[in-house]
């Protein structure tokens, strides 16, 4: 397929995947709707996934590979990607995951169909090398800007947007302090220019995943999410009084880890 024909980019940063990209990529092969290509930013790997990537480039006629001088992290290499996009919609995948089949198909149908949102996305299914361990739970199904004040509203990994909501606000804004919240800051930014966007119920993805993740998760991780909160409430206008929940991720941080765990699985 002419790659100016898809209507779907798929933009990846890829680092350090090597053994997990074939599996990421050949999910998407397998999608019940074919007409995207795929735009890859290898991200400074020190392992073989460019390797990998450049073998099933040679293979496939959908896909631009590109890659960054040395590591620079995930919203500069997204935004390397999105130079190229030149379809109508964005979706988004990561290296070490797995789309399921009908994933592509029912997200561009409820694009199509419903012109006045502008982002889709699902929730994800958890899972590692001894298989899955956790349905992630299905979050508002048509978020406002209210559904910003706990938390991300949506999935990023498996979300589709239209490409002309990312270029009004500029992509992904690169700022160290925005490291591992990007896409929190990105969704922000939709919304204060007047894009919406919706859930789907089905779970359409699986995140490859460390059951122990939350008990690692770092300090300044933390601190970029009160930024990102406090910038993005502003941004959106948001009362005074939900401002007690830029605070959160510290409070919760602090938090005995079974407590923590406890609450974050409910």
């Amino acid at each position: 397929m002419n790659k100016s024909q898809c209507r779907i980019s798929v933009i990846m940063g890829i680092y350090n995947c090597a053994s997990t990209l074939s599996e990421a990529l050949d999910s998407l092969y397998s999608q019940t709707y074919q007409d995207f290509q795929i735009i890859m930013c290898d991200d400074g790997s020190t392992d073989n996934t460019y390797q990998i990537a450049q073998d099933y480039a040679k293979k496939h006629s959908n896909i631009i590979l590109i890659k960054n001088e040395h590591n620079c992290g995930l919203n500069y290499t997204l935004n390397h990607c999105l130079e190229y996009v030149d379809t109508e919609y964005v979706a988004r995948m990561d290296g070490d995951d797995i789309s399921l089949p009908t994933r592509f198909e029912k997200e561009i149908a409820f694009l199509d169909y419903h012109p006045e949102y502008a982002i889709v996305s699902c929730p994800m299914i958890h899972f590692d090398e001894n298989g899955d361990f956790k349905t992630g739970k299905v979050r508002d199904e048509y978020p406002n800007i209210y559904s910003f004040v706990q938390s991300t509203p949506f999935c990023h990994a498996p979300s589709m947007a239209r490409t002309s909501a990312y270029k009004y606000v500029g992509g992904y804004s690169v700022d160290e302090r925005l490291l591992r919240v990007e896409d929190y800051h990105l969704w922000f930014k939709m919304y204060a220019a007047g894009y919406k966007g919706h859930n789907l119920s089905e779970h359409l993805y699986k995140m490859r995943d460390d059951r122990y993740a939350l008990n690692r998760r770092t300090f300044k991780s933390r601190i970029n999410e009160v930024y990102v909160k406090y910038v993005g409430y502003r941004m959106l206008h948001l009362p005074f009084y939900y401002y007690i929940f830029v605070f959160k991720p510290i409070l919760v941080g602090i938090l005995p880890k079974f407590i923590y765990k406890y609450l974050h699985n409910r």
